[in-house]
């Protein structure tokens, strides 16, 4: 029996920004945008790897959620500790380059951490931590 990752979900709370991130910047590529009344779910993912898909959603419009949820969800985006996902390149160095030119905010720069791994961090236009470690 295999298992593996297909979906991981990230909060936005603006479709444009996100898609100037992880399309414009990140160069992953669009495979669904799906709006239903002023929301969108956007799924993409990285080029050439097709079974691995990040969705941006809508945050706090699940139906369980009562307003006091929503508010401390939309509180914890705000201070950018709410979603995180951790990505990887071949070429640390010149993504981080990339990325940090076209605007993106700055977590950490690349630095070889004392766990074996040398990776930076940024935060997406809605707050969700993204680290990118060095293949």
């Amino acid at each position: 029996m295999n298992v593996k990752i297909q979906y991981a979900f990230l909060p936005h709370n603006d479709a444009d920004e996100s898609l100037k991130f992880y399309r414009d910047m990140l160069g992953f590529e669009v495979r669904r945008d799906v709006g239903y009344n002023d929301l969108r779910w956007i799924t993409l993912g990285p080029v050439g790897q097709g079974d691995v898909s990040i969705v941006l959603h809508p945050p706090a419009v699940d139906p369980g959620i009562t307003d006091a949820e929503r508010a401390t969800i939309l509180d914890l985006m705000a201070k950018g500790s709410y979603g995180a996902v951790t990505l990887a390149s071949d070429d640390l160095d010149a993504l981080f380059e990339k990325v940090a030119a076209a605007g993106a905010d700055v977590v950490q720069e690349p630095t070889d951490q004392n766990y074996g791994v040398r990776d930076c961090a940024f935060r997406d236009p809605s707050g969700n931590l993204v680290r990118i470690d060095q293949l």
